[in-house]
């Protein structure tokens, strides 16, 4: 018997507003009120949650492209976004969005991230993915930034095998400056790619130094680290031993998103207990945010947004 840490929903466990809800509800009468449900809720390609039954949220780029001519009206526009993206989610039981990514996007940057990126100034990035992560907040979700160190530079999809990162220390410094700005953030998820500066012959979700040298303590993040979903084909070996590795290098929740009860079953038998300093970290990262519902409501806070927004146009 294993308690989890929280839930993950996706598109295949969602049909519409009240079905969703009745779900999230009925896994907090099994796994207890306080559980945390996440979803990948970005924006742009990655939206769990679309229309016809839910607004749509635009991509991560166009609030770069907005920041390019108007910086303060980008940060506002992606402050109401996410404001009204959070009440949204938290409506339907929702606690915790694996957003906003932080990568730095250039000419050589897969289509998986692609206009995920806000772009590829660091400053304009963390200026953004702040506004977000306080949009987030102020509507009473938690997000995510994602992929620590970064995986702007991976040539490859880490769903269909291992990226390979060859540029050097320095260059991957400039990756990180983003995720140090925001180093505060209470959960990140780490990549599966292999830095060959740092350890060409592990993926950073699976290696000590990386995890402990780069990410605690040269970006400084200090809070809940979450594998990237284990079920991707940049790792290798069965599910608990991917699981193990991970949890072994430093990170504190393991992402398993397949849905393969086996193999959860499999993974649980596998792992350790949590150490006392991961359980501090989840007991506090994956807690339901209490917060104070503000006079905005969804549809003036997405109204707000498109004008912002229609000045990129």
């Amino acid at each position: 018997m294993c308690k989890p840490a929280g839930f993950i929903l996706f598109g295949r466990n969602i049909e519409h507003p009240d079905q969703l809800l009745a779900l999230t509800q009925s896994l907090r009468e099994v796994a207890g009120e306080g559980v945390p449900i996440l979803i990948d809720q970005e924006g742009g390609r990655v939206q769990r949650l679309a229309p016809p039954h839910w607004p749509s949220f635009p991509s991560a780029a166009e609030f770069g492209a907005l920041y390019d001519r108007a910086p303060m009206t980008a940060i506002a526009a992606a402050r109401d976004n996410a404001h009204a993206m959070a009440l949204m989610l938290r409506a339907l039981g929702l606690t915790i969005t694996c957003a906003p990514v932080l990568d730095l996007s250039g000419d050589t940057t897969h289509d998986a991230i692609g206009d995920r990126s806000f772009g590829g100034d660091p400053l304009m990035v963390a200026s953004l993915g702040r506004a977000m992560i306080d949009g987030l907040t102020q509507g009473g979700v938690k997000g995510v930034i994602k992929h620590i160190p970064g995986q702007g530079r991976a040539h490859v999809d880490s769903h269909l095998e291992l990226p390979h990162v060859a540029a050097s220390a320095q260059e991957l410094a400039r990756d990180c400056m983003a995720f140090a700005a925001l180093n505060t953030a209470p959960l990140a998820m780490v990549a599966h790619i292999a830095y060959d500066a740092w350890d060409a012959d592990r993926p950073a979700s699976c290696s000590p130094k990386v995890i402990e040298q780069v990410i605690r303590n040269e970006i400084g993040f200090k809070g809940i680290l979450l594998s990237d979903d284990i079920t991707m084909n940049a790792l290798s070996g069965d599910m608990p031993s991917r699981a193990s590795a991970c949890l072994a290098a430093g990170v504190d929740v393991v992402l398993h998103c397949s849905g393969a009860l086996e193999d959860m079953q499999a993974i649980a038998d596998a792992i350790p207990p949590l150490e006392e300093g991961a359980s501090a970290r989840i007991a506090e990262g994956l807690s339901t945010s209490k917060f104070e519902p503000s006079d905005d409501d969804l549809a003036n806070l997405l109204a707000r947004r498109d004008v912002l927004l229609s000045q990129a146009r």
